[in-house]
C-alpha cells in the first residue's frame, strides 16, 4: 500500500473522521449517514481514505448505536470525546490521538477528515506526509485551489498528543488552526478536482447536499 507516510520505513498514520458535530443547519443528525449517489457521505469518505491507512476511527459522540446498523461501519472503531461540553475538532483529534497511543503506539502520525467532504483529493495522504520533514513536528494542512487553508484536513504528529491536551484543558483552546499554528503548521495546496470541482467541498446545508448529488450524477458512471 502507498501510505504516503513521513519515510518508508514508518507504518500508515492512523485515520480519523470527525463526525462529532450538531449539524444544525442539516436539521441534526448525523450529516454523513445522508446519501448522495446512492451511498451515505461517510461511506464516501471512508472508502477515500482507506487509500492511505490501515487503521480508520471515527469520532463522534452521544449514542453509538446510530452507527452499529451501519454494516459497513463494524470495522471503525467509535471514539468519542474524552472532554466535556463537545469543544470541537480539537477534542476529536485528541481522542484519537489517546486511542492509537493506547492501541497502536508505534504509530507516529494521525491523518484527520470531517465526515461531510466525500470529494477528497486521490493524493491527498501522499501529499500530506510529503510535506513534512522526517522526525519533525509539524502538522501538514491542505489548502484547497481557493487558497482558503482546511483545519479539519491534516496530517497531525502523535507526538502533540500531551499539548494537545494541555490546549484543551487548561487552555480553553478551541481553534485548530491556532494551535497548529503553534507547531509548525506546514500548508499543502491542492489543485480543483475534475471539472473544476473544490476537493475540499463540505456538505453542511439542504442546498450543499442537493449540489453534492448534482456533481455526482453529472460525473456519470
Amino acid at each position: 500500500m502507498n501510505s504516503g507516510v513521513i519515510d518508508s520505513n514508518a507504518p500508515p498514520p492512523v485515520a480519523v473522521i470527525l463526525a462529532g458535530g450538531l449539524a444544525s443547519r442539516m436539521g441534526g443528525g448525523d450529516k454523513g449517514l445522508h446519501s448522495i449517489g446512492g451511498a451515505p457521505i461517510l461511506r464516501l469518505v471512508i472508502d477515500r481514505v482507506r487509500c492511505w491507512t490501515d487503521t480508520i476511527l471515527l469520532s463522534a459522540n452521544d449514542d453509538p448505536t446510530r452507527f452499529q446498523t451501519q454494516d459497513w461501519l463494524a470495522c471503525v472503531p467509535l471514539v468519542p470525546d474524552t472532554v466535556p461540553d463537545r469543544p470541537g475538532p480539537l477534542a476529536g483529534i485528541l481522542a484519537a490521538m489517546e486511542w492509537t497511543a493506547a492501541h497502536m503506539p508505534q504509530r507516529t502520525h494521525l491523518l484527520c477528515v470531517p465526515c461531510d467532504t466525500p470529494f477528497l483529493p486521490a493524493g491527498l495522504g501522499p501529499a500530506l506526509a510529503g510535506a513534512l520533514t522526517p522526525g519533525g513536528a509539524g502538522v501538514a494542512m491542505a489548502v484547497g485551489p481557493d487558497g482558503i487553508r482546511h483545519p479539519t484536513v491534516a496530517l497531525w504528529p502523535l507526538s502533540l498528543r500531551q499539548a494537545l491536551q494541555s490546549a484543551l484543558l487548561d487552555e480553553g483552546l478551541r481553534k485548530v488552526g491556532v494551535f497548529a499554528a503553534r507547531h509548525g503548521r506546514v500548508d499543502v495546496p491542492f489543485p480543483a478536482g475534475p471539472d473544476g470541482i473544490d476537493p475540499f467541498f463540505n456538505i453542511n446545508s439542504p442546498d450543499d447536499l442537493a449540489r453534492a448529488v448534482g456533481i455526482i450524477r453529472s460525473a456519470g458512471p
